[in-house]
């Protein structure tokens, strides 16, 4: 079965919506899809920088928030900016990596419905506690996994290893033979190709006709 990796940011604006459509279009196409939670701070600062570029450019911020009114408006599902923006997602991301398959997958769900669906903050541990249970884990012991030495070093290699993929925002999916698609608006064209209905990669680009 074709399988593609789903590289996903929980302080990311368009994860959000990413994360919500994804399932119902890799069922579609027969895409097993692997959701990586990572950070993208480091990868920013390997950048040079310190703050989202929606913040650090404010007319792509201002474009980024209709953008994902209108998205999400078409969806029909809640957007409230959360404050502050971004939210700091660390704690989300080691809980995220602590859990595995449907329950990795419906946790990450219900953290970016609260976050960007209600406006909640992700950092509050009683917030991710209630999220964990209400997908049917056991918050304690979830909470204590990913706040071992072990889960914070594996979030750190996944964030590496996202990086080393050709991951350069989120969300990102990233195909069996190494191809990278980056956005929410990307998702059907990354799933077409994980299924097998891609187009060769040209050799070279073609020079303009005079």
């Amino acid at each position: 079965m074709a399988s593609a990796e789903f590289w996903y940011e929980f302080a990311s604006t368009y994860s959000y919506p990413a994360a919500l459509r994804i399932g119902p279009l890799a069922e579609e196409r027969g895409v097993t899809v692997a959701w990586r939670p990572f950070l993208l701070g480091p990868i920013f600062a390997a950048q040079g920088w310190r703050d989202s570029p929606f913040n650090i450019y404010p007319a792509k911020g201002r474009y980024m928030w209709r953008d994902l009114e209108r998205i999400c408006g078409a969806m029909g599902v809640p957007l409230k900016r959360p404050e502050p923006f971004p939210q700091p997602s660390l704690l989300a991301a080691r809980v995220a990596l602590a859990l595995e398959g449907d329950e990795r997958a419906e946790f990450s769900r219900q953290v970016f419905a609260a976050e960007f669906g209600r406006g909640s903050p992700i950092a509050d541990r009683a917030m991710i506690a209630a999220l964990l249970a209400k997908c049917g884990a056991d918050p304690v012991a979830t909470l204590e996994r990913a706040e071992s030495d072990a889960n914070k070093a594996l979030l750190k290699t996944e964030t590496s290893r996202a990086a080393e993929a050709g991951v350069v925002g989120a969300p990102c999916l990233v195909t069996e033979d190494g191809e990278v698609f980056w956005g929410n608006d990307r998702l059907e064209q990354g799933l077409d190709w994980a299924a097998g209905r891609r187009r060769e990669r040209p050799s070279a680009i073609a020079p303009l006709s005079r």
